[in-house]
């Protein structure tokens, strides 16, 4: 059977890449033969590739159910030829003008020729035997043909999908870590610039597109695990460090403890023996800035009780984070601030005086998140409620659980403040 079509029917022009199609078709080996749905869904991946919409492929779709085979050969013949009715039936309902662009698009890609009759019709001419001679419609040869290219298209799709997906792995990871270490930087208090660190992050993610291709994932994906490498040395220098003086001051008290005759000025949150070594107001407060000698009935001085065993104390003793990072993450708290702008701490303390007075909250209640945290970060507790405040019921109930909770040691300011820093840092960037 003749494979090569006519000119089309009608107005439809011929054009020469319908005749390149049409050769293409005609050199197929005749022992060729390809699985039909194989190769329909290697086409499915790879339509991007050949520039096919997933309509036209519905449309394909339904020409191959009219197939009888599921292996398109040249002997079978190629040559399907349903009416436009029963065609639009097998694209689920698909209206006739939409069914003819999507054909035409078909033919445009080359992926099927029309082989049309000299009236147009789409029919078949069966011999004495019953066999087909003659059949005029679609011919699906273009298939067979180009069925190494369309499954090498595929391959090449499937790659570059799965490279995607192990670069969007390797950037969720990255983020999570910098994430996390950044927050565990400013949790124990490393020194550093961890402010500008978290900016530095945020400007690599929000400069990754929503449809980014491997160039640009991969860009952000060497940027990111530069940054946590730096932020990792930083984190490993802080923590050698501490080990280093923790050993050295174990070594320097065994030495101390050796020698029974000198006299051995102790810190005075570590004495529980009534004989230990007295310490004047001085040196006390020396070694121990901001808390005060307690006195006994007899007026005696002794030694203060370890900071774990006064409520709130150990979250009192955690340091501020940096204001730039709490103004970042609450500008609300600036409008409340002196002449309407925070420009430090006191600032940020008055400013939340006035905060806590317009949402409610008791002064005894602030009072006891002051002692509890610190002054300072209460002050911050207070501007990241009024950044929530439209999602809080009670905005004093909801200080004192923190506050209780903080006396406990289960609760630290930095998730908070970091899901608000990173909620307003689109905002941020704008105003700067």
């Amino acid at each position: 059977m003749d494979v090569i079509a006519t000119t089309p029917f009608g107005r439809r022009p011929m054009t020469l890449g319908m005749l390149a199609t049409q050769i293409d078709a005609g050199e197929i080996d005749p022992d060729k033969r390809v699985d039909k749905w194989k190769l329909f869904r290697a086409l499915c991946e790879a339509r991007a590739v050949l520039g096919v919409g997933d309509r036209a492929l519905a449309v394909l779709n339904a020409l191959l159910s009219f197939y009888p085979d599921t292996t398109l050969c040249h002997e079978a013949g190629l040559v399907v030829f349903p009416s436009n009715a029963q065609l639009s039936i097998r694209a689920h309902g698909m209206a006739p003008a939409t069914l003819r662009r999507h054909l035409a698009e078909l033919v445009r890609s080359g992926l099927i020729i029309r082989r049309d009759s000299p009236n147009g019709k789409r029919y078949a001419r069966k011999g004495a035997e019953g066999a087909i001679e003659q059949a005029f419609g679609f011919n699906l040869a273009p298939l067979v043909a180009r069925a190494d290219e369309i499954e090498a298209a595929a391959a090449r799709t499937r790659a570059e999908t799965e490279r995607l997906r192990l670069m969007r792995e390797r950037i969720s990871l990255c983020r999570r870590d910098i994430s996390k270490l950044i927050q565990t930087g400013m949790d124990e208090g490393v020194d550093g610039d961890w402010q500008g660190l978290f900016l530095q992050f945020r400007a690599i993610i929000t400069a990754i597109p929503r449809n980014a291709m491997t160039t640009e994932l991969d860009h952000a994906t060497t940027s990111l695990e530069a940054l946590r490498q730096d932020i990792l040395k930083r984190l490993e220098s802080f923590v050698i460090s501490t080990k280093s003086s923790a050993s050295e001051s174990q070594t320097e008290r065994l030495i101390q403890n050796s020698n029974t005759n000198s006299y051995v000025e102790s810190e005075p949150s570590f004495e529980t023996k009534q004989d230990a070594p007295q310490v004047d107001d001085q040196t006390e407060r020396r070694m121990r800035p901001g808390r005060e000698i307690e006195t006994d009935s007899g007026g005696a001085g002794r030694s203060p009780e370890p900071a774990a065993t006064k409520p709130g104390a150990a979250a009192g003793a955690v340091r501020p984070f940096p204001l730039g990072l709490v103004l970042q993450a609450c500008p609300g708290i600036a409008d409340y601030g002196p002449a309407g702008a925070v420009a430090n701490w006191r600032d940020l303390m008055s400013a939340a005086v006035v905060v806590r007075s317009m949402l409610g909250v008791s002064p005894s209640a602030y009072q006891e998140a002051c002692e509890a945290m610190g002054p300072e970060n209460a002050a911050t507790v207070i501007a990241c409620i009024l950044e929530r405040a439209g999602h809080i019921n009670s905005a004093g109930g909801y200080l004192r659980d923190l506050t209780r909770r903080a006396e406990r040691g289960e609760f630290g300011i930095g998730p908070m403040l970091m899901a608000l820093a990173k909620a307003n840092a689109p905002a941020a960037r704008k105003v700067g």
